[in-house]
This record gives C-alpha cells, sequence and structure tokens, in this order.
C-alpha cells in the first residue's frame, strides 16, 4: 500500500488458508527495502507456512532471488492487470482501508500502531473461514505442524 504523501508504505502479507494478515512498514519503495523487510517478517513465521510469496508486477520486488536465498521462499509474479491472481490480499488491502483510508500518511504509524490493526484483522471473524478469525485458523495451522 502507498501512503498519501507517496513517500510512506506498507507491504500487507496475507497466509491464504487462514487469511492471517501481517503488515510491515517498508522505509522506502524501492527493492533493498521491501526486500530487507520482507525477510525480517519471514522469519517470524514457521517455515511450513511461508513456502511462496505472490507478488504484484512491481519493481519493489526486482531482487526477489535475495528474497528466496534468504528465505527459501519461492516468489511467484502475477500476470499484468490480474489482480484476482492475488485475490485475498486484494481483499484484506480493501477491509484495511477502513483503518488507514486512502490518503492517509503511512509514515506517521509505527510498525507497533501496524501490528495492533493486523491483530484487529486477525481477530475479525470472516464468513469465509465459516465465521472463524483468522487468528483461531491460523492457530489451527500452526498445530498441525507442530
Amino acid at each position: 500500500m502507498i501512503g498519501g504523501s507517496k513517500n510512506s508504505y506498507i507491504a500487507t502479507l496475507v497466509e491464504r488458508h487462514s487469511r492471517y494478515v501481517m503488515l510491515v512498514k517498508v522505509a522506502n519503495k524501492d527493492t533493498e527495502s521491501v526486500v530487507s523487510a520482507l525477510i525480517k517478517q519471514s522469519h517470524r513465521l514457521p517455515r511450513e507456512l511461508y513456502k511462496s510469496l505472490t507478488w504484484d508486477r512491481g519493481k519493489e520486488l526486482a531482487d526477489h532471488p535475495r528474497l528466496t536465498m534468504a528465505t527459501d521462499v519461492d516468489v511467484y509474479f502475477c500476470d499484468p492487470q490480474s489482480p484476482w491472481q492475488r485475490g485475498s490480499n486484494e481483499n484484506t488491502n480493501r477491509l484495511l482501508r477502513q483503518y488507514l483510508p486512502r490518503g492517509t500518511d503511512l509514515s506517521v504509524h509505527s510498525q507497533a500502531k501496524l501490528s495492533a490493526i493486523a491483530r484487529q484483522l486477525n481477530e475479525r471473524p470472516r464468513k469465509t473461514l465459516q465465521y472463524q478469525t483468522p487468528a483461531e485458523k491460523f492457530a489451527e495451522c500452526v498445530a498441525s505442524i507442530s
């Protein structure tokens, strides 16, 4: 997501099975900043649950081989003008706009604030999960790999 100041960015990561959301504050939109932030965030997840990443066609992931080497996460890119190939992420971004409307300067939000917003999203029951929360579903996924 790009903020209103055009110098504020957030990477949204959504686990497809559980719809579990992680928000990552990104300093700049350049590939170095984005890939470094994603590598750091990936170390917070069980390896068994983070095997691939589907990205849009933006240049910010041009250094995707470094992400794959550091995390063992395969990176895939959507076809041009095909947002449905990242449906879970697009739906999550729509929910996220309830907390961070378009035009909001995202740079004023700390990583702690973004994590609090993600926690709220993860505690909202979802129809697609039979009204379980993403946090509950994610906990089931983690328990199944233990």
